[in-house]
């Protein structure tokens, strides 16, 4: 088969589209022919390397994989060749595309547990959107946050995959959103898939601006997968009880924090690592049902993975960026 694998970690240029072994279905597994993959900046971390999580090289990155499957393992019921799925990458063996090898290629074998039907009507596109970014974001505001309706949540990075699912999933919860980006263009667009209000953070203090559009209370949630020097910002925005969530650290893992509003407030901080199959099921049926629409920015062919990285790393995207074999 082909993949786009990266040959040592570091910048985008050690990513080569090559031949590659034809994984096989093992007991319990199934072999899908992917026709679509999701980017994500994991995806850019594995690629540059992270600390304390070493990747053995060559590897093939991507989490976000949908597509028809092409041959079942030993063992495996109620699945058959041709029905269309989308893979739940977080495996008993690891992380698809992070810790073993992923879908940035024209085949991926997956266990058949980690294996979700995708409905009629529901386009492979629009399902390899989901679960990293969507499947992050739906645990993130129903199972940790517990965000209610008519609260206020705030949500950092909002231009991205992960933040455009938060904005999404809040407004379905009901809530209200305030949704943060780096452009005009960028908030215009949050405003049209159901933000509230929107702050360009390079033009506003974002913490500043949240603090005067909640007049002066606060409000109930953070979504922060940014860290760095957007942390302690965040902290002053919530109310008394509030909560901040954090999946990550795009911008840096170490901040400086001020635990001072942690006390005086009784903040929670609270982190939120994955999905269950049972959430990426429900965002299935949530865009079959229309109640979903995710966000695609831009379409590849899988040839093109190191120039889709490269845009992704530059910030010039709006939703999810798709690699198509």
């Amino acid at each position: 088969m082909k993949a786009a694998v990266i040959e040592q970690q570091g910048g985008a240029e050690n990513i080569v589209y090559r031949d590659w072994p034809d994984p096989q279905p093992g007991p319990g597994e199934v072999l899908v022919r992917v026709k679509a993959c999701g980017l994500n900046h994991l995806d850019i971390f594995v690629r540059r390397g992270m600390p304390g999580l070493p990747v053995p090289m060559p590897f093939i990155s991507g989490g976000d994989i949908a597509g028809i499957i092409e041959a079942v393992g030993d063992g495996v019921d109620g699945l058959k060749v041709g029905a269309r799925v989308l893979l739940n990458p977080s495996t008993p063996a690891g992380m698809m595309g992070e810790e073993i090898q992923g879908g940035l290629a024209e085949l991926a074998s997956c266990p058949a547990s980690h294996v979700v039907r995708i409905p009629s009507g529901v386009t492979f596109e629009q399902a390899a959107c989901l679960p990293v970014a969507y499947g992050t974001a739906r645990r993130m505001l129903h199972t940790r946050a517990k965000l209610q309706r008519d609260q206020t949540v705030l949500v950092l990075g909002a231009s991205g995959g992960v933040g455009n699912a938060a904005v999404q999933i809040a407004k379905g919860i009901g809530a209200q959103v305030i949704a943060c980006a780096g452009s005009d263009e960028k908030c215009q667009r949050l405003t049209q898939i159901g933000a509230d209000h929107v702050i360009n953070y390079n033009e506003q203090d974002f913490s500043r601006e949240t603090w005067r559009l909640t007049g002066k209370q606060g409000v109930d949630v953070v979504v922060n997968f940014t860290g760095g020097d957007s942390w302690v910002p965040s902290l002053r925005t919530l109310r008394n009880q509030g909560r901040l969530v954090t999946c990550g650290a795009t911008a840096g893992f170490d901040p400086q924090t001020d635990i001072r509003y942690i006390w005086v407030r009784e903040l929670e901080i609270l982190g939120s690592n994955g999905w269950t199959t049972e959430d990426i099921a429900a965002l299935l049926d949530d865009v079959a049902n229309r109640r979903l629409e995710p966000i695609i920015s831009h379409v590849f062919p899988l040839e093109q993975a190191r120039a889709a990285e490269e845009l992704m790393e530059a910030r010039g995207i709006f939703g999810k960026i798709l690699l198509l074999p």
